[in-house]
């Protein structure tokens, strides 16, 4: 690939991923105040992600106390010893760590029920924000982080990993330099078999299990949705106007429960509202189709987890066999596959951090979200996934079961941009 191509290519997929490249100066810059939120097993990941790039680690929170004492001495090995303040005095302790002047940012790795609530105190507080998927889970704390982060002008950035997996972001260059022409359909979906994590091993319900009891609809939509979302440059020049959504019934998670647990065991007594698969078709305002769907209960092997489709008026691209065909280039009818373009179309950040990225976690993207945060919050640069883009993906939550509980009526998506995407570029 010729350099002036690879620039162009870069370019444009800096404008859709919305990405922030270091400043050319060689001054080292300051490390980033970051607190976390949530030391779980993912947070705890995340936090030695961000410790290994430099940022300095003031305070942490949990409720559990093992599991922060962990990430206490995570922080004090890789810090030579400066131990963080720990808060967990109860589920709002949270925000006696926000209303300290020495946090620049914060990362959110708790529970999906608290990510917005959590996220617009953080803001609110001051802090640039970093949080973990889904953002929201209803259509008010949509609007409530994307009020939060335009009143306060503070950045948030939603860690969807799967953004930056080497494949998706090959296929965003290829979108970019026009090999796909207009972009017509995409098919999209988070499909494994998650029944185990939704109890525990006393039987009582994880907040995965409490999420399912308590709604219904796609409750996981930013996997799958979010590379698509990027390639059709939702919010960017298009966005998802409208959505109808259906369902199956609900009956693998009692059925994995009764027979794993006695006669008379709660855990067989739990009604879930959840579908054991949910599909949602997006229409957006220029006319593309996106079919998403979203399962985490039928009986299947656990790995086959996201997928992804595109087709555009001159190629065609299938995840599930890597394979892409282009009209006019490839053999006739004859898919071929991805790697065949991987080093034509190589995105930037995978060409210049491709050795660090690898190992780092879900295909190398824990390191370019974390990386891609940090960038933005040293800089004070647009978020590579704001909250517009959060509330819109997220959205899909609350009226894909609106739509459910309507017959499969339509609803509108709001547009959370206030009328800027045709000419929004970050």
């Amino acid at each position: 690939m010729r350099r002036r191509d690879l620039l162009r290519c870069g370019a444009a997929a800096a404008v859709a991923v919305g990405v922030v490249y270091p400043s050319a100066g060689h001054e080292k810059p300051a490390a980033v105040r970051l607190g976390v939120i949530g030391v779980g097993g993912r947070g705890t990941h995340l936090l030695g992600l961000a410790l290994k790039q430099g940022v300095e680690v003031p305070a942490l929170c949990d409720i559990n106390e093992a599991n922060l004492a962990r990430a206490v001495g995570l922080v004090e090995k890789a810090r030579d010893g400066r131990r963080p303040e720990a808060y967990s005095r109860g589920p709002t302790d949270y925000r006696r760590m926000l209303a300290r002047d020495d946090l620049q940012a914060v990362l959110i790795a708790t529970p999906m029920q608290l990510h917005a609530p959590m996220a617009i105190d953080a803001l609110r507080a001051g802090k640039q924000v970093f949080s973990e998927v889904a953002a929201a889970i209803t259509l008010d704390e949509c609007w409530g982080l994307v009020r939060a982060a335009e009143e306060t002008g503070k950045m948030y950035m939603l860690g969807e990993n799967c953004c930056y997996w080497p494949h998706v972001m090959t296929i965003l260059c290829m979108v970019r330099k026009g090999v796909f022409g207009d972009l017509t359909y995409a098919e999209c979906g988070y499909v494994h078999d998650c029944r185990p994590i939704k109890f525990n091993t006393d039987g009582s319900l994880t907040w995965r299990g409490e999420l399912a009891r308590d709604y219904t609809g796609n409750l996981y939509p930013t996997h799958s949705l979010g590379p698509v979302a990027h390639w059709l440059g939702i919010n960017r020049g298009d966005r998802m106007a409208s959505l109808v959504a259906m369902s199956t019934k609900a009956v693998g998670l009692h059925d994995w429960a009764s027979r794993r647990f006695p006669e008379g065991h709660l855990a067989r007594q739990v009604r879930f509202k959840v579908g054991d698969s949910t599909t949602v078709l997006i229409r957006t305002a220029k006319g593309a189709v996106i079919d998403l769907r979203y399962d985490v209960i039928s009986a299947r092997p656990h790995p086959t987890t996201t997928y992804y489709s595109l087709q555009g008026l001159r190629a065609s691209y299938e995840s599930r066999t890597e394979s892409i065909w282009l009209d006019g280039r490839s053999a006739s009818y004859k898919w071929e596959p991805l790697d065949n373009y991987a080093k034509e179309f190589e995105h930037p950040l995978w060409a210049r951090w491709r050795a660090e990225a690898e190992g780092a976690g879900h295909l190398g993207g824990d390191f370019f979200v974390i990386r891609e945060f940090l960038q933005a919050a040293r800089t004070a640069g647009p978020s590579p996934i704001d909250a517009c883009d959060a509330a819109a993906w997220s959205s899909i939550m609350p009226l894909s079961a609106k739509s459910i509980a309507e017959g499969g009526a339509p609803q509108e998506i709001p547009d959370f941009t206030r009328g800027k995407w045709e000419t929004r570029t970050a």
